[in-house]
């Protein structure tokens, strides 16, 4: 059984405790490392399990490189606990497993055995929960007091989301590699020196220096975008940007991205609020060779919706193409990226898989708009919070792992 909901909370779990096993299991190397973390560890136990998680919850990506980054993750972020003397009740946990399970219509009886049919421990569900509630009080406790919003920037947000004028921006972007540790590292290190620029010209010249993506060629420049195309996150940190400033540093697959504010627009068009985003991806073997993007070309000219797909893909092997409905909070990453850039049906050939090996033709289905409804003030104020606050805990979570001592045994 394949669990059909995934959600940000993934994204915010922290350490899971070691889980007591049979010394018959023990014996088979489980509890061998395959990650040191300054005094802690990650097992092969722990990895597998996280990996069987994952893929019960249907998540994206690459799931083995995704699951033991996230492990190394918690460690740092359970290690920050302890210092701040930072812990959650049983009874918190249960409720925020309920919660959690609820997202999917389930009881947590009703997951667990879900979970189990997968091979997954109710322990590593729990872990799970526990936590990402633990990672949410350390960062509440660390940088609540700098997070409040004013009045004045629940008015702008207020303003530029008014359903009778439409909102664009205009952002540069600098994607840095960051595939393994050692790039990484590099990385972390650069994107600290890069978020704190606030000339467009030294932007300009980084993106062309160390970008990764295509647009470095343009000095990283993207084209006006819709507000509501972003992904949510970056949508509530451009409400609050000034010309010229820098995002903190956003982890992203086997990258880090940074983007500079650069302007915003009133269209006088409606722009509603998207919620979904449904799009297909059609692999064609061969990553970015001269011949798979003469495929990709091909394939394209044939194409005016995304059910045209169907029959390219006739005969051929059922993972060939994959096509999904997924909400803008679950977004992220550089799928996240192209797809705010393309209009319905819209094609990209820029996204290759992690291991280099595929390009990815993708094009945008379409998206599926909020309900036009009214917004309270508490409700604005209380998005651009969660907006800034996750932006503090992302830039703290960089800043623990470029202190921390990482091996991979």
């Amino acid at each position: 059984m394949r669990l059909t909901f995934f959600r940000p909370l993934c994204r915010l779990a922290g350490v899971a405790a070691l889980i007591a096993m049979p010394v018959a299991v023990a014996a088979q190397g489980l509890f061998e490392p395959v990650a040191r973390v300054n005094d802690r560890v990650v097992t092969k136990y722990e990895h597998e399990q996280r990996i069987a998680f994952y893929e019960a919850l249907n998540a994206p990506g690459n799931l083995p490189d995704f699951a033991l980054e996230t492990l190394i993750d918690e460690r740092l972020q359970m290690e920050a606990a302890a210092q701040m003397g930072v812990d959650v009740s049983q009874e918190q946990v249960i409720a925020g497993m309920e919660e959690f399970a609820s997202r999917g219509n389930l009881t947590i009886e009703g997951l667990v055995d879900a979970l189990a049919e997968e091979g997954v421990a109710r322990e590593t569900f729990e872990d799970f929960v526990r936590v990402g509630l633990v990672w949410r009080e350390v960062v509440g406790g660390r940088f609540g007091p700098q997070s409040q919003v004013t009045e004045a920037e629940v008015d702008r947000a207020i303003a530029l989301g008014a359903a009778e004028g439409g909102v664009r921006v205009l952002l540069s972007e600098i994607i840095l590699p960051a595939a393994d540790e050692r790039q990484r590292a590099a990385a972390r290190a650069l994107a600290v020196d890069i978020a704190a620029i606030t000339s467009f010209d030294q932007f300009t010249t980084a993106a062309r220096n160390y970008s990764a993506s295509n647009s470095r060629t343009r000095g990283g420049r993207l084209e006006w975008l819709p507000l509501g195309n972003l992904p949510p996150a970056l949508q509530g940190m451009v409400l609050t940007m000034r010309p010229g400033e820098v995002t903190d540093p956003i982890p992203v697959p086997n990258a880090i991205a940074l983007f500079q504010f650069r302007g915003l627009q009133e269209t006088g068009i409606p722009n509603p609020e998207t919620v979904a985003v449904e799009f297909a991806r059609y692999f064609i073997p061969g990553g970015r060779t001269e011949q798979a993007l003469a495929e990709a070309r091909k394939i394209a000219a044939q194409l005016d919706t995304c059910d045209d797909l169907y029959g390219v893909a006739q005969g051929q092997p059922a993972d060939r193409l994959q096509r999904d409905t997924v909400p803008t909070s679950d977004l992220s990453g550089e799928i996240a990226r192209e797809l705010a850039r393309l209009d319905d049906n819209e094609i990209s050939t820029n996204l290759v898989t992690a291991d280099g090996q595929t390009l990815i033709l993708l094009m945008l289905c379409g998206r599926t708009q909020a309900l036009d409804e009214e917004v309270s003030r508490d409700q604005i104020r209380d998005n651009l919070f969660n907006t800034r606050l996750a932006s503090y805990a992302t830039g703290y979570l960089a800043e623990l792992r470029a202190d921390a001592v990482i091996e991979y045994p």
